[in-house]
């Protein structure tokens, strides 16, 4: 079997297999965690396959591009596979060690791989109508996660979620068929191989402004961020993990494949905005974040603060600002995870998540602060942990290209984010507990491994970063230089 639909088969597989064995719910943990070891085993040889290849190309129905369904493997669409099966992993593992069984038998697990099946596609897809489809398969999944505790809370946050979702889903159709009538094709290597020298791409400005509306609102962009602090703290801690991880990087890697691929040629006419997007992002998600008192709300804001930076190099777009985004994409997948991995231990052995309330953590458990301290401070842009490299490729990017009030902007949203981050340290663990609280109960051996796991690769990326930059640099030069995608897809 081509290794390159291995991503979506055995999520696929899996999630069946957890329906199938609903009935037993100690057998449905352990059947999603041994699918996604599966997953991450998967995308493990798929990058070996690509990183010797550089591209693998398959198009399902035996018919050749543009005319059948194209599934392309390049390093970008590669590294997110491998880090959403990582993401997986850690998902699974903490998800059977925190649910109970009532969650478990609502198909938790299967809905889980279901949402991850589409968000391989999303990745792997080299076709645009395909690539809509595969956001509508985690549309319905993630809805259904969203809501799957029946709370007042869940079903309001549900349906904020579905939607400012249907509307992107509504202006990412438009697009398709806009461009469908422009140019007579939804492949994306076929798009790009009709628009690079004809004398009427400009046709098309209209449909990427659709898509950036579109892939902004799933990406958390402003202004379009207002519906995900407004309903992400209100699930449930493994699905919030997930969610924060992965769901607004698809929407970013949307942006960063077609404003690469797609709307190569009319790039810099789009460029102004994207600058000021990315610097409206970053601003508004740390002042946000700044301003409140819970962990679930500043971590959420934070999300759409740290996506501004990956936008920032969206932006810039030179050969080192696409690799900081990249690398920071991969950092901040790691990172964000395991900081809502680490709320949902506090809010379950603590009872809250209001600072508030909280205190003494680090006196009862100096291990378990460790495991906060380092994705926290990675955020921060603390050296060397990963956060500081991903950081500075794109800061240094910034000054290169002249655009000294993004990098200006970048720098105290960084110095703000850090204060959130030590906001949380000094309330939650440095700060003496009320005699009145109850004393916190350790989280398991078990429950901690997650979180351990998405640490130490976190420490690993910082100490050893190197590696993980030249890939993102090769990506890089990948993605800027898209004739060899456009051939390979075309066989041209």
């Amino acid at each position: 079997m081509n290794l390159l639909y291995l991503p979506i088969i055995l999520p696929f597989v899996t999630a069946v297999a957890c329906l199938e064995f609903t009935r037993w719910s100690k057998a449905t943990p352990v059947i999603g965690t041994i699918g996604a070891v599966a997953q991450l085993i998967g995308a493990i040889y798929l990058l070996d396959e690509v990183l010797v290849k550089e591209l693998i190309v398959g198009h399902t129905g035996g018919w050749a591009a543009p005319v059948g369904i194209s599934f392309v493997a390049d390093k970008l669409a590669v590294a997110m596979v491998v880090i959403t099966a990582i993401i997986s992993v850690v998902i699974n593992l903490y998800g059977w060690a925190q649910l109970d069984s009532a969650l478990i038998k609502k198909h938790y697990f299967a809905l889980v791989h279901f949402l991850l099946m589409g968000v391989n596609g999303a990745f792997l897809t080299g076709d645009l109508f395909n690539l809509y489809v595969w956001f509508e398969v985690m549309l319905i999944a993630s809805f259904v996660l969203m809501t799957i505790g029946g709370t007042k809370a869940q079903l309001e946050g549900g349906v904020k979620y579905l939607v400012i979702n249907l509307v992107a889903s509504v202006l990412f159709l438009c697009s398709v068929g806009l461009i469908y009538g422009k140019v007579g094709t939804l492949n994306m290597a076929d798009i790009s191989y009709h628009l690079r020298d004809s004398v009427d791409a400009h046709l098309v400005n209209s449909s990427g402004i659709l898509l950036l509306i579109a892939f902004g609102i799933k990406a958390g962009l402003f202004p379009f961020f207002f519906w995900l602090p407004a309903s992400y703290h209100t699930l449930t801690p493994t699905t919030l993990a997930l969610f924060a991880g992965l769901l607004t990087k698809v929407g970013v890697y949307a942006l960063l494949r077609t404003y690469t691929l797609i709307f190569e040629s009319q790039f810099e006419l789009i460029q102004p905005i994207l600058i000021w997007i990315a610097g409206l992002t970053m601003a508004v998600g740390v002042m946000g974040a700044a301003s409140h008192y819970n962990i679930k709300k500043i971590l959420s804001f934070h999300i759409i603060s740290q996506i501004g930076y990956i936008m920032m190099g969206i932006a810039i777009a030179t050969p080192l600002a696409i690799a900081g985004a990249v690398f920071y994409t991969l950092h901040h997948i790691i990172v964000k995870t395991n900081l809502f991995l680490i709320d949902g231990m506090i809010a379950k052995h603590y009872g809250t998540s209001d600072l508030k309330k909280l205190g003494g953590l680090y006196k009862w458990s100096p291990i378990f602060a460790l495991l906060f301290f380092i994705p926290a401070f990675s955020l921060g842009g603390i050296p060397p942990l990963s956060g500081f490299w991903a950081k500075l490729s794109l800061i240094q990017a910034g000054v290169e290209a002249n655009h000294y009030f993004l990098v200006a902007t970048a720098g105290v949203v960084g110095i703000f984010t850090l204060f959130s981050m030590t906001k949380i340290w000094a309330e939650a663990f440095w700060k003496k507990p009320d005699p009145e609280t109850p004393k916190f109960k350790l989280p398991s051996l078990r429950e901690m491994t997650p979180a351990l796991i998405l640490a130490s690769l976190t420490l690993l990326i910082g100490l050893n970063g190197d590696a993980l930059f030249e890939f993102s640099k090769s990506t890089s030069n990948q993605l800027l230089s898209p004739e060899a995608y456009v051939k390979a897809v075309l066989n041209k």
